[in-house]
């Protein structure tokens, strides 16, 4: 009896033994989920027909490799005119800035001076030796109108007569037409020059002498500031409109702004882009991340925790990651994750991100496990020539149910 009961009671500590060195032994708990990128979609500010093509569908780009590049239309051509204008603007705002030159004021103190004189010789009014002139000039031609009136009737009386020619009689007719128009301009010559000269005339010329001084004093002290301030603006917007022209030219080579592959392009030489519009799509290498669901009873993660991330590719090594997210609402496990029966099931939403350094060769296509339940490493570079939406992953949870891994 004694026997039996030793033998009973040694199997029951067997299997309370191999009941605890299976719990030991078990696997840690895991969901799966994908390995994403960000996707940057790359386009031109101008747009235009596209002159050349320089990458391919899955070639690696680095930060500032040229992608596309448009046909300039009439963008140089603009930007020549736009330095043309550029250079008057700048020589009219160093002229201000200058002021007139003296050959300038010297014409302005001329011209001035005439003015004046001319003022002075209307206000003291016309001279006696001018009048005496005038009036033999009036006596003159007093005589020569009676002597055309006296040859006019000679030839008239001979013509009447048909002694003379017609020539005559048109000849003696106009001489004396010139000498009436003679003898009267001669009388309203010695008319003004004793009226003496108008109140218009003084004003008129005071007028002009007040302005061609204004111009002197403003020639003289040099252009205002204030033209000189508008004249610097214009030099501003110049170069403001070849400052734009050059940022449009810079856009007709459409450069990659992350270090990734392309995803998608579908370009040819001779296509028409719009502006602002996608030419093409690149996976961005530098920040990985897995994405996956978690049912709510192994929801024991933080934001921050390190997990280490083994990949398919590369068996036996570790690479490290850190929970960037995790969902604060329940939602139902997508299609093509987990089985039908899963599917009903309620998940939150967690995001790890992949951390890597330089040293780190690259793959063609790999899938990858998200864990907690061991050392990391930082060697995931891998990953950058080899993004791709969609790549299966598995995330380990029972070490972090546990909290470690941090």
């Amino acid at each position: 009896m004694n026997l039996k009961l030793v033998a009973l009671l040694l199997v029951l500590a067997l299997g309370v033994v191999g009941l605890f060195w299976k719990q030991a032994r078990r696997e840690p708990l895991h969901v799966s989920g994908f390995v994403e990128a960000d996707e940057v979609r790359v386009g031109s500010r101008v747009g235009g027909r596209v002159a050349r093509v320089l990458v391919e569908e899955g070639q690696s780009v680095d930060r500032g490799t040229v992608l596309v590049e448009l046909e300039p239309h009439d963008l140089l051509a603009q930007r020549e005119r736009a330095v043309a204008d550029l250079a008057r603007a700048k020589a009219e705002h160093a002229r201000l800035v200058a002021g007139p030159r003296s050959e300038e004021i010297a014409a302005a103190t001329a011209r001035r001076d005439q003015i004046a004189a001319d003022l002075s010789r209307l206000v003291d009014g016309p001279r006696a030796q001018e009048l005496v002139a005038a009036r033999a000039r009036v006596v003159l031609a007093e005589a020569q109108l009676e002597l055309s009136r006296q040859e006019f009737a000679r030839v008239k009386s001979l013509h009447e007569e048909g002694i003379s020619k017609d020539a005559d009689y048109d000849q003696a007719t106009s001489s004396l037409r010139v000498a009436e128009q003679t003898a009267a301009v001669r009388k309203s010559e010695l008319a003004l020059l004793e009226e003496g000269t108008r109140k218009e005339e003084i004003a008129a010329a005071r007028a002009k002498l007040a302005e061609s001084q204004a111009t002197l004093e403003q020639q003289s002290n040099g252009y205002r500031q204030e033209d000189i301030d508008a004249a610097a603006a214009v030099v501003a917007s110049a170069q403001a409109g070849i400052d734009v022209i050059e940022r449009q030219i810079e856009e007709l080579r459409v450069t990659s702004s992350v270090e990734g592959i392309v995803e998608a392009i579908d370009l040819r030489p001779g296509d028409i882009v719009a502006p602002n519009a996608p030419m093409l799509s690149i996976l961005d290498r530098s920040h990985l991340r897995v994405r996956a669901w978690v049912p709510e009873r192994s929801l024991a993660l933080r934001i921050g925790q390190k997990l280490r991330v083994t990949l398919d590719a590369f068996e036996g090594r570790d690479f490290e990651g850190r929970v960037a997210f995790v969902a604060r609402r329940a939602e139902f496990t997508p299609s093509n994750v987990q089985t039908p029966e899963e599917r009903s099931k309620q998940v939150f939403r967690i995001r790890v991100d992949l951390l890597y350094d330089s040293e780190t060769p690259s793959r063609e296509a790999l899938s990858s496990d998200a864990s907690s339940s061991g050392a990391s490493s930082s060697d995931a570079k891998s990953l950058r020539d080899v993004i791709r939406p969609g790549m299966g992953a598995d995330v380990w949870l029972e070490t972090a149910r546990d909290g470690a891994g941090n």
